[in-house]
């Protein structure tokens, strides 16, 4: 740790010597940049020329300069699908000034680009990156992971229905190997009451797909790429309430709430609530448990797999202080239930099992611009998770997919007899600092330092050993980070990474060779590593824009992966070694319009993965949990594309499509002088070549000014892949995931411009086999309607 408090001593004494050295004399210059029709330009470039000041507009199109000395000067402000902007301005005395930007391409005035972010921060970006608009998805029963389903080279990969295990996958890496943030901050410690599929759409302002690449900004480690949910930090007064209930007895609601006075103080809640019985229909294979009668390829309903949670998260502060843009002590409180249906197969069924867990977090969150100095900000976050999980497995029986069951005599369970419950103790601190030393140059360090402790009991084996052995990991990533942006056309980012592991455990061993005779010997294991990477862009004319990123990465195993996790299927792995990867990005990204009102866009990327000590699930020995384990190497080439249209406010439609060619590299098997078999095969359990196609088209005023209907849908498709080694079996044998189609559609109705809004959803509208990890099916059809209710007042 003594680098890291040596360079935050080192940036700490800088600002410092900056900040005496400027002179704190001159005027304000504030105001908004708005477009033709006085809709506020977030993230617009706002120069005054020769002065060296530069600032970004907020999500408001609000822009600020403070100490502007006074005389002539020349505002210049740029954003995207705008025609650069020059204003003369005489300063003397403080001016508020709002910039009205005129379009470049007349045709493209009207347009939207529906269901994505049009913000200029995040599409200048020379991360290989997508961005969603969530706000355009509000109205929707989708819940965080499944919108993101639909973007190109990300698949939503689950166990099953509401709350099932749930887990990403961006270009062939999938799980643990992407990173989710929200607003910055790393969910690893949130638990199983906060999980990407139980996340109400409603909840997040946009979200951001980074492929590969990981930009300094959000701290830790990831293999390929990360999710950033980023929520509305706009101070204002405003209730957004929402009702949805659908197939398999799903209820799913939500309310997001904040004040704002004119004080500055501020309060927040986010409270949501999901629960189904998730019996939906399945196909399987079932045999009686008396008589060992084969019943092939029935249709039956799962019977044992309800599920809820609640969670609610609270802030209180302040904002819009000099000394705090944003003070927040808050606190996450959240349970969730969940019964077992299935094992890691579907082979295996109970109907007995369940998980609970909870989560209680306090946080803090604390951000400061022009800390010190001019164009040094900083954000300061931490949190702390007491929350539990635990596994109740204590029926001895055996069920089948009829839901007979047999019962047995004595102690025992249905998997393994078990109370088992646990306490991970886990805790994440980030510290951002960014110095903007003028329009060209900025500077970054980032480092996210995790806790993890976990503490485990079984009141039915109260005395065990196994439960009070150490389990404990410390994490720490430091990043430092440096970007030049040169005439509005180029702009490049280097980045170094420090990575550190501390993990301590203990293994058994028997100590005078007796039957029963079990010790247990402790072990602490250290691991350290760097890793590097940049990326670029450049806009070879105002509609057309080239990238290319490469990342030396390094993802450090979880403490679920090395120490399992029960409620999950999950067994650990205490010999997991770190994995890392090469990753290279290559893309372009082009918009042009035609006709008046039509518009195009192009988005594709080429990706290389070279992958060493590639982390992958395998099912353990009986088939009823899954394992982590190194898969010494592994390569990816692939490419993925999107094609959007729209004509107007009137209609969008587009189709995105991904091919991963994810091989096996490695040639000998460890303790084998022998080519492996599965060399060159491709990774099992994972799609290689999946896309979407949707459809949108809108009428307004529709039965009364102000109300609007949209009516959609959704294609899903994704290839046959092979559930394991290609090379295994005889043509005829190999067990395989088939291939899928998911339709779904969609009508929304809003009434007094957006306040009351009403939708309803058909998804897997023909009733089509979906499956997932390891062939688990997925709901069949349903349907669901959902009610909402929006009010906002600005602060402004």
């Amino acid at each position: 740790m003594s680098t890291q408090k040596f360079l935050f001593a080192s940036l700490f004494f800088l600002t410092t010597f900056l900040s005496f050295s400027q002179q704190n004399q001159g005027f304000t210059v504030s105001g908004k940049v708005v477009g033709n029709s006085g809709e506020t330009i977030p993230f617009a470039t706002v120069v005054i020329e020769k002065t060296g000041l530069s600032v970004i507009s907020d999500e408001n199109g609000t822009y600020i300069f403070k100490n502007v000395p006074s005389g002539k000067h020349t505002l210049k402000i740029s954003a995207m699908g705008f025609a650069v902007q020059k204003k003369q301005i005489e300063i003397s005395g403080n001016l508020d000034l709002s910039i009205k930007m005129e379009g470049e391409l007349q045709e493209l005035e009207s347009v939207t680009v529906l269901g994505r972010s049009q913000t200029d921060k995040v599409n200048k970006q020379s991360y290989s990156v997508t961005a969603i608009d969530a706000k355009k998805l509000h109205n929707s029963t989708l819940d965080l992971s499944h919108a993101l389903d639909r973007v190109s080279g990300v698949r939503n990969r689950e166990a099953g229905g509401v709350g099932s295990r749930s887990e990403l996958s961006i270009n062939g890496f999938s799980g643990n190997q992407i990173k989710v943030f929200i607003d910055g901050v790393p969910m690893d410690n949130f638990g199983s009451s906060f999980q990407m599929n139980n996340i109400p759409i409603n909840l997040a302002d946009r979200v951001e797909v980074y492929k590969g690449v990981v930009p300094i900004w959000l701290g830790g480690d990831a293999l390929g790429g990360a999710i950033n949910i980023v929520t509305n930090s706009k101070p204002r007064t405003f209730v957004d309430a929402s009702y949805s209930f659908g197939s398999f007895n799903t209820h799913r609601s939500s309310i997001n709430a904040g004040y704002t006075a004119k004080s500055g103080f501020t309060t927040e809640i986010n409270a949501f609530q999901n629960y189904s019985d998730n019996n939906y229909w399945v196909n399987v294979d079932v045999a009686d448990l008396n008589t060992g009668a084969y019943f092939p390829n029935q249709r039956v309903r799962r019977f044992h797999d309800k599920y809820r949670n609640e969670t609610v998260i609270v802030n209180v502060g302040i904002t819009g202080k000099k000394y705090a843009d944003k003070l927040m002590i808050g606190f996450t409180g959240g349970e969730n239930k969940a019964d077992i249906q299935t094992g890691a197969r579907m082979v295996s069924v109970f109907g007995e099992i369940y998980r609970k867990g909870s989560i209680v977090m306090p946080t803090l969150k604390y951000q400061v611009k022009d800390l010190f100095t001019k164009g040094l900000n900083v954000n300061v976050t931490g949190n702390y998770n007491f929350g539990y999980e635990q596994n109740i497995d204590t029926v001895f029986r055996r069920y089948n997919w009829f839901g007979d069951y047999k019962q047995y005599e004595g102690a025992g369970g249905e998997r393994s007899r078990t109370l088992r419950k646990f306490y991970n103790n886990n805790g994440i601190a980030t510290a951002n600092a960014t110095y903007t030393l003028n329009e060209r140059h900025s500077f970054m360090v980032n480092n996210t330092f995790n806790t993890f402790d976990r503490k485990e009991s079984d009141e039915l084996v109260p005395e065990s050993l196994v439960y009070k052995q150490p389990k404990k990991t410390q994490k720490n990533v430091l990043g430092l980070g440096y970007k030049l942006d040169y005439n509005d056309k180029w702009s490049t980012s280097v980045f170094l990474k420090d990575y550190s592991l501390k993990t301590t455990y203990s293994r058994s061993y028997n100590p005078s060779g007796a039957t029963g005779d079990i010790a247990y010997q402790k072990y602490v294991d250290h691991t350290s590593t760097t890793g590097y990477g940049a990326a670029t862009s450049y806009y070879v004319k105002r509609n057309l824009q080239i990238k290319a990123s490469y990342e030396k990465t390094y993802r450090l195993p979880t403490p679920e992966e090395i120490f399992g996790n029960v409620n999950d299927n999950l067994e650990g792995n205490l010999s997991l070694k770190p994995e890392s990867s090469n990753n290279y990005n290559l893309g372009a990204s082009y918009q042009t319009s035609f006709s008046e009102k039509n518009a195009l866009s192009f988005d594709v990327n080429l990706l290389h993965r070279n992958a060493v000590d590639f982390i992958r699930p395998t099912l353990n020995n009986n088939q009823t949990m899954t394992t982590n384990v190194n898969q010494g190497k592994v390569t990816n080439y692939g490419i993925d594309g999107e094609v959007r249209y729209s004509y107007g406010n009137r209609f969008t439609a587009g189709f995105n499509a991904t091919y991963q060619n994810i091989r096996n590299k490695t040639m000998y098997e460890p303790n084998q002088n022998y080519v492996s078999p599965f060399y060159n095969d491709r990774i099992p359990n994972m799609p290689y070549l999946f896309g979407n196609a949707d459809a949108t088209m809108f009428f307004n005023n529709v039965w009364k000014k102000g109300n609007n209907l949209s009516v959609g849908y959704n294609l899903l498709y994704v290839h046959t892949y092979y559930l394991s080694w290609p090379s295994m079996g005889s043509k005829d044998s190999k067990l395989e995931i088939p291939q899928q189609f998911s339709h779904d559609l969609n009508a929304v109705y809003t009434m007094a411009n957006g306040k009351y809004n009403i939708a309803l959803e058909c998804k897997n509208l023909l009733d089509n086999k979906l499956y997932d990890n390891f062939s688990l099916q997925k709901p069949s059809r349903a349907f669901y309607i959902k009610l909402r209710y929006y009010f906002s007042k600005s602060n402004n």
